[in-house]
């Protein structure tokens, strides 16, 4: 799948875009029709995990596809971070390392430790090449940022600290999409 950066493409480019992803011509775009268009620019294939999590956020139906309705509100998803990840890779490597998804996470507010971005790094590295790809930065960062806003449903002091019991938290974590 070829990204235009800048505006967001014209209907009928995406419908065409959207007719070459849909393998069986059902009208719906399927996770592995989805996996088999996307590329992180590596000649790897995506992440199924990250495909999974983008179909579940677009599946308005919750029916396991896209619509074509849908896949304009994911195209401009995985176009928006496509930029992103293009502006935090300074090496222009491919790849994130520690200290560029460090960065990243800073710009979005998060103030993590060296530690746990090291966690983040080998939790989302899929390759152990101590880096992680595209496909891996989106399913890191929708991660961090669903945990935290469920953890910030309970924080309502705001100061980064929580009671809850263990049924409380398994039950929290368990329904989650990530």
């Amino acid at each position: 799948m070829a990204y235009q950066q800048g505006a967001m493409p014209d209907q009928s480019f995406l419908w065409d875009v959207f007719q070459r992803v849909d393998k069986d011509r059902s009208g719906q775009i399927s996770a592995d029709e989805l996996q088999m268009a996307l590329s992180n620019g590596t000649w790897s294939a995506f992440n199924p995990e990250t495909v999974r999590l983008m179909i579940g956020m677009f599946d308005r139906e919750n029916r396991g596809t896209v619509s074509f309705q849908d896949f304009e509100a994911l195209w401009k998803y995985v176009t928006d971070w496509q930029n992103c990840f293009r502006s935090f890779d300074r090496d222009n490597s491919g790849n994130i390392d520690k200290q560029e998804l460090n960065t990243a996470l800073s710009t979005f507010g998060y103030r993590l430790s060296d530690q746990l971005v090291g966690v983040l790094i080998r939790k989302f590295d899929r390759f152990g090449q101590g880096t992680i790809l595209f496909d891996d930065f989106i399913q890191c960062c929708i991660a961090l940022y669903t945990l935290t806003a469920a953890f910030r449903q309970h924080d309502t002091d705001m100061d980064g600290v929580i009671t809850i019991q263990y049924e409380q938290f398994l039950s929290m974590v368990f329904s989650l999409k990530i």
